[in-house]
């Protein structure tokens, strides 16, 4: 074929995929969560929850006005080392709000392989691992790996059906 390019990686094309689309601000959200203790460190991690990363605003949720009050004097800190982690400036602001921290995030042992579907048996983590080996993000890429390898399982709910089941 002449005047071909070379190929993108499945990494780049998901990576500008994710821009167009506007779901970068939510891939950053999910990974701080994801992360969130490693980040902070367990004292706070316990008694907070990033639940929204908006237009550089972090959005944390605390479990009492106490906590709320500390975290007020602590912002100028949190900020500084959530950026320094991220390598660029990640979050200006962050607006803490009271609220129910989730039990994934209260859960001290941080795993988090009980929360998600099981694999189909039709298709092996090792043949989902070969699919998505070109994404350079780990983060991304076990949870591509859990897509592929759950997505046989998800059905469509007839009309009327479980809406708790998602294609």
């Amino acid at each position: 074929m002449a005047g071909s390019g070379p190929l993108d990686s499945f990494g780049a094309i998901l990576s500008g995929l994710a821009k167009r689309l506007g779901l970068e601000s939510h891939l950053v959200e999910l990974r701080l969560q994801q992360h969130w203790r490693e980040i902070v460190g367990e004292p706070i991690a316990s008694h907070t929850w990033p639940a929204q990363l908006r237009a550089k605003t972090l959005y944390l949720v605390v479990p009492n006005s106490v906590w709320l009050q500390q975290l007020t004097f602590l912002k100028p800190t949190l900020l500084a080392k959530l950026n320094a982690e991220a390598g660029t400036e990640l979050v200006t602001d962050i607006v803490l709000r009271l609220g129910e921290i989730p039990a994934r995030a209260a859960d001290s042992s941080g795993a988090s392989t009980a929360t998600g579907p099981s694999p189909v048996p039709g298709v092996s983590q090792a043949e989902a691992a070969s699919h998505t080996a070109v994404i350079r993000d780990p983060d991304i890429r076990q949870r591509f790996t859990e897509v592929i390898s759950t997505y046989p399982a998800r059905t469509p709910s007839p009309p009327g059906g479980d809406p708790s089941r998602v294609p």
